[in-house]
């Protein structure tokens, strides 16, 4: 039914009134943002879980464009049986697996052969979830919604609400880092704080249109060693540049003290103090000379291309999460988006990766953090079980994928849900991205549910409504 003041003419003063009421309100909304601003904690603080955490750290490896989970850790026989059958009444024809799967290690997981030293050194680590599903098959909504939970609105990252539920363990470095990050599929979107305070954002190092994940900080495009380009100043003493900085954050103050608070003048100032400590450990961390042969061999930091980029982003991965850095993402420097060339494209992305990553976790047990590090393997969704264009290529495929975990309280040699006998759809414990983002935050002593920033006057979280912590796979 119409309601009544509807259904008559209005006249001037009660459009008026109501939009006066309006903007009331948008006022109301806008007050409250910002009281929430101005009450935020530092990023810099450290701050006490929610309950005891199992993992202290999150290294995040990002595998954009979509690995295909029936070509890397979700094995299916029948798929094998039935290839170049047609796809339930298709034009589409099945596409068998040109990798190896075989069983590895006491728990017998099964992995294919593009991952020959990640299956022969760590099986027993990995914990393998076969029934992940998204909501959307499109790169850019997927890969937000990986990130942030949301594939329709800017929202905080992951990243960032880790961050803000924790703060930071060292305050001369950014508590959340991401390594090589793509300029599409959103940008800085992925690594941004939103709503929340600035000093949440992921710190940018390198990118996609570099040549090398260094140039950003150290002005080259090879392995950085000191003095880095972009961190030191030969013209300005430190003392001279903490004069500027306590000047330019006094006209700051003043600033927010007179005015309507804005957050983006409090992110600013966080930002230079940031800055000014970074001078100090920055470099160290960067350089890689500092690492032993033995250690650079292991990851193979002196191999060319891709392979060797990768294996230097997670060597650096390893040494931010030993210099305190709460979350540190890593970009894998190849896509896994095979529409075509299925098979020449897998062996190379195998190739880039197998070993570095393999290598970090046996950086990380050996040095005792891989039990309170929680590594990720993920990209935004999967690939489909039949053939597309020249038959030579797999499409998206949003409805089932995999991902693996290893250290920070995940059961190590052990494998969670599943697909269909073809790897189409996720159809025994299907867990969604709500229920990944749920679960990283619960091994980080953090309850999804209460992780809340109050922002236009209601309260958000990075599950939204949704998302249930998926016990099953906690040791």
């Amino acid at each position: 039914m119409t309601p009544n003041h509807l259904s008559k003419p209005q006249s001037r003063r009660a459009v008026l009134k109501s939009l006066s009421s309006g903007f009331g309100y948008l006022a109301f909304a806008g007050l409250s943002t910002f009281e929430a601003f101005g009450k935020a904690r530092s990023s810099s603080s450290v701050r006490a879980p929610h309950f005891p955490a199992r993992a202290k750290r999150v290294i995040f490896l990002c595998m954009k464009g979509g690995p295909s989970h029936v070509d890397t850790f979700d094995y299916k026989p029948e798929l094998q049986k039935r290839n170049g059958e047609a796809w339930r009444g298709s034009a589409a024809k099945l596409l068998a697996s040109s990798q190896e799967f075989r069983q590895h290690g006491e728990s017998g997981l099964r992995i294919s052969s593009l991952f020959p030293r990640l299956a022969a050194d760590h099986a027993d680590d990995l914990c393998l979830i076969n029934s992940m599903h998204t909501d959307l098959p499109n790169h850019p909504q997927a890969y937000a919604q990986l990130h942030t939970g949301s594939f329709q609105f800017v929202r905080p990252s992951l990243g960032a609400w880790s961050l803000y539920g924790l703060g930071s363990v060292n305050s001369n470095l950014p508590g959340f880092v991401t390594l090589n990050p793509p300029s599409d599929m959103g940008g800085a979107n992925n690594y941004g704080s939103a709503f929340l305070p600035a000093a949440y954002q992921g710190a940018k190092i390198g990118g996609g249109q570099l040549p090398a994940i260094f140039s950003a900080l150290s002005g080259k495009t090879e392995e950085p060693g000191p003095p880095m380009k972009n961190i030191s100043n030969d013209r300005i003493s430190q003392q001279m540049q903490r004069a500027q900085i306590d000047l330019i954050t006094s006209l700051d103050r003043k600033q927010l003290a007179r005015d309507i608070y804005h957050p983006e003048i409090e992110g600013a100032i966080e930002s230079f103090e940031l800055a000014y400590r970074m001078q100090d450990e920055i470099p160290d961390v960067l350089d890689l000379n500092r690492e032993p042969d033995s250690i650079r061999k292991l990851y193979g930091t002196d191999r060319q291309g891709d392979s060797g980029r990768f294996a230097r982003q997670c060597l650096l991965a390893r040494r931010f999460a030993e210099a305190g850095v709460r979350f540190i993402e890593v970009t894998a420097p190849t896509s896994w988006d095979h529409h075509s060339l299925l098979n020449d494209n897998l062996q190379n992305c195998g190739a880039v990766t197998d070993q570095p990553v393999a290598a970090l976790l046996t950086d990380l047990k050996n040095r005792g953090l891989l039990q309170d590090t929680l590594v990720i393997w993920t990209g935004e969704f999967g690939r489909t079980p039949y053939a597309q264009g020249l038959g030579d290529g797999r499409d998206h495929n949003n409805k089932g994928f995999s991902l693996w975990m290893a250290g920070g309280g995940v059961r190590g040699g052990y494998r969670h849900g599943s697909t269909d006998d073809f790897g189409y759809k996720a159809i025994e414990n299907p867990v969604h991205i709500h229920d990944l983002h749920a679960t990283i935050l619960h091994l980080l002593g953090l309850d999804h549910e209460r992780l809340t920033y109050n922002y236009a006057g209601r309260d958000f979280r990075l599950t939204d409504i949704y998302g249930n912590v998926v016990k099953d796979i906690i040791a």
